[in-house]
C-alpha cells in the first residue's frame, strides 16, 4: 500500500510539474513576445530623443570661443549660467509667462469643457463646437501670431475701436509689443491642450454621481468644486504640463509679440545659436530640460496621471 500511493503521488505530481512548466514557457515566450513588439519603438526612441538629448549634454561641457568651438570637459558655460544675474531675471520672466498663461487656459479650458461637456446635450453639437475650438490649429502658429498685430497696434482695430466709443483719448501703447500682447498670444496658441484633456475627462464622469449630489442637497457651486473638480484632476493636470512645458520653451512668441523687448530661456537659447555659442545654448537647454522635468514631479505629484492614460 505503501508503494502504491507513492506512485499515484508520483504520477499526480508529474502533470502538476509539467503544466507549471508550461505556464512558465509561455511566460517566458510571452515576455520574449513583449520585449520584440516594443524593440522597434524604443529603438526610435533611442535613435530621436535619448542620443540627441545625451549630445546636447555632452557638448554642454565644450569650450567656445568667437569662432571656433572645441571639445573639452570644463564647467565654464554651467558657471557662466548659473552665477549670471540676467540668468535668473530670464528663469523668472519665463516662469511669470508660464504661470499667468496656465491660470488664463486653465480657466478658459476648464469653462468651454464645462460648456461642451454639460450644457451641450447632442453628440452632434458637441463635436462640431470642437471642431470649431480646433480651426484656429489649421494655421500655422507664427500666422495666428502676426495676425494679432494689426489688431493691437497704435492704429490698429482695437485702439480705433476703442477711441470712436470714446472710452480712450489716445492709442494704448500697451496693447502691443508688451507683456499683455506676449500672454495674449501664448492664451491664443494653447488654451485648445488644456480643453482636450479636460473635456476628456468630464466625458467619463458618471452623471449619476452629480445626480447623487443635486439629491443629496448640494448646490451647483458646490458640486463643481466638491464632485467634479475633483474627478477632472488627472485632465487639469494633463493640460497643466502640455501648456507649461509648450510656454516654457517657447522663443518665437515672445520675440514677435514683445517686439524683441522682452525675452526667455528659449530667447536665450536661440540668441547663444545665432552668434554660434553652442556650447553656451547647449548648457541653457539642459538647465531648462531638468527645471522643465521638476515642474513636471511637482505637477504628478497632485495626480496619478498612470490611471487616466
Amino acid at each position: 500500500m505503501t508503494a502504491l500511493s507513492k506512485n499515484r503521488r508520483l504520477s499526480g505530481s508529474r502533470p502538476a510539474s509539467l503544466l507549471a512548466q508550461l505556464v512558465t514557457g509561455r511566460t517566458k515566450n510571452r515576455h520574449l513576445m513583449g520585449w520584440l513588439l516594443a524593440s522597434p519603438l524604443a529603438l526610435v526612441l533611442l535613435v530621436f530623443l535619448v542620443l540627441p538629448i545625451l549630445m546636447i549634454v555632452i557638448v554642454s561641457f565644450w569650450g567656445a570661443t568667437e569662432f571656433s568651438i572645441y571639445p573639452a570637459f570644463q564647467w565654464d558655460n554651467y558657471q557662466f549660467l548659473l552665477t549670471s544675474p540676467v540668468t535668473y531675471k530670464v528663469f523668472l520672466n519665463t516662469f511669470k509667462y508660464a504661470v499667468l498663461t496656465w491660470a488664463f487656459t486653465l480657466t478658459i479650458g476648464f469653462t468651454v469643457a464645462y460648456f461642451l461637456a454639460f450644457h451641450v446635450r447632442s453628440l452632434t453639437w458637441q463635436i462640431a463646437l470642437f471642431l470649431l475650438c480646433t480651426i484656429p490649429f489649421w494655421t500655422s502658429n507664427i500666422i495666428r501670431m502676426i495676425s494679432w498685430i494689426p489688431f493691437l497696434g497704435r492704429n490698429g482695430i482695437a485702439n480705433s475701436t476703442l477711441m470712436s466709443m470714446g472710452v480712450i483719448d489716445e492709442p494704448l501703447d500697451w496693447l502691443l509689443y508688451s507683456d499683455f500682447s506676449v500672454i495674449l498670444a501664448f492664451v491664443h496658441l494653447y488654451t485648445l491642450f488644456m480643453v482636450v484633456p479636460i473635456f476628456n475627462t468630464m466625458m467619463r464622469i458618471d452623471r449619476s454621481l452629480i445626480e447623487a449630489a443635486y439629491d443629496s442637497g448640494a448646490t451647483g457651486w458646490q458640486t463643481l468644486t466638491n464632485v467634479i473638480i475633483p474627478l477632472c484632476k488627472p485632465g487639469i493636470m494633463i493640460g497643466s504640463i502640455f501648456v507649461v512645458t509648450l510656454v516654457m520653451g517657447d522663443f518665437i512668441t515672445v520675440r514677435f509679440m514683445s517686439g524683441s523687448q522682452s525675452a526667455n530661456v528659449g530667447r536665450l537659447i536661440s540668441n547663444d545659436i545665432g552668434l554660434l555659442q553652442y556650447p553656451s545654448a547647449a548648457a541653457t537647454a539642459v538647465i531648462l530640460l531638468i527645471t522643465v522635468l521638476m515642474v513636471i514631479g511637482i505637477l504628478l505629484r497632485f495626480v496619478d496621471i498612470r490611471k487616466e492614460l
